[in-house]
């Protein structure tokens, strides 16, 4: 997984590149503006949890392992999640998904629990390596 993480931030924000501009150009014409902002949002909380992912990635060797393996499982659940299910939230509609939204709406909250599951634990990790010093 370590080795990885920072193949998975880059993928994740070519992806997020992606989708930002399938939304700007593609589904624009197909969105009520309130379902673009909707997909903005995702594409939003994509991006900064990707960079995220990326930081952490960067920090390697000033955090442990196993803090540090789970903070980057949230981060990505909580893109899957959050994000995930905005972007399906936002074109249920036109992928024939009308009767999905109050189940995915119960799914974003649990994306937006790991984003700040990561961000308390990276807080309270970086806490606990500062006092080993």
């Amino acid at each position: 997984m370590r080795s990885n993480r920072f193949a998975i931030g880059a993928l994740l924000m070519a992806v997020a590149v992606g989708l930002g501009a399938f939304g700007a150009h593609g589904l624009k014409p197909h969105l009520s503006p309130d379902q673009q902002a909707v997909w903005a949002t995702a594409v939003q909380y994509h991006f900064i949890h990707a960079i995220g992912l990326l930081v952490l990635e960067a920090c390697t060797g000033r955090l442990p392992t196993t803090p540090s393996t789970w903070i980057a499982r949230l981060l990505m659940a909580g893109i899957v999640l959050f994000s995930g299910s905005l972007y399906l939230l936002s074109t249920r509609e036109l992928i024939g998904l009308d009767g999905i939204g109050p189940y995915l709406g119960q799914v974003t909250p649990l994306g937006g629990l790991c984003f700040m599951a990561a961000w308390l634990m990276l807080f309270i990790t970086a806490l606990r390596q500062h006092d080993r010093r």
